[in-house]
């Protein structure tokens, strides 16, 4: 098992929750995690307690990206990212500062993009914002080509 921290851009924790590590390589990990708040209808989704993530966290780019399975019948809902600084993974904690930009992606690769103007409020460097936006691309175009993670 292993702790996963949410961080805000600034670095302090918002969320924490526990994971089961399915996979590590020298750039990241696979972990498997169940959504442990109650119910919440996004509007483009929802999230139900007991949903299976299958979570990839990098130490190398600047995203991190759930696969989201229903509870009920194990179907792909989608994926959820987070546009984020590259992961601090360690023994027993996954740490990553999350920069508010988020995206999900339907199985058939159609992208929504949230909280744009969270992201464009947060005192980030020019680099930071390059590398968001250049993470942004590369979801998109792998979303397009269908190659995201299961």
């Amino acid at each position: 098992m292993i702790t996963v921290y949410k961080l805000d851009d600034a670095g302090r924790e918002v969320w924490q929750y526990p994971a089961r590590v399915l996979e590590r390589d020298a750039h990241g990990v696979r972990l498997e995690a169940f959504f442990n708040r109650d119910d919440m209808e996004l509007g483009y989704a929802t999230f139900k307690r007991g949903d299976r993530f299958v979570e990839y966290f990098y130490t190398d780019r600047w995203y991190n990206l759930f696969a989201v399975y229903d509870r009920d019948d194990g179907a792909l809902k989608g994926w959820y990212a987070n546009i984020c600084r590259p992961a601090e993974i360690g023994e027993a904690t996954v740490r990553g500062d999350d920069l508010a930009l988020d995206l999900w992606i339907t199985p058939e690769g159609q992208v929504t993009v949230l909280d744009e103007e969270e992201y464009v409020a947060l005192p980030l460097s020019s680099e930071e914002r390059q590398q968001a936006d250049a993470a942004v691309s590369d979801l998109h175009l792998m979303a397009q080509q269908g190659t995201l993670p299961y």
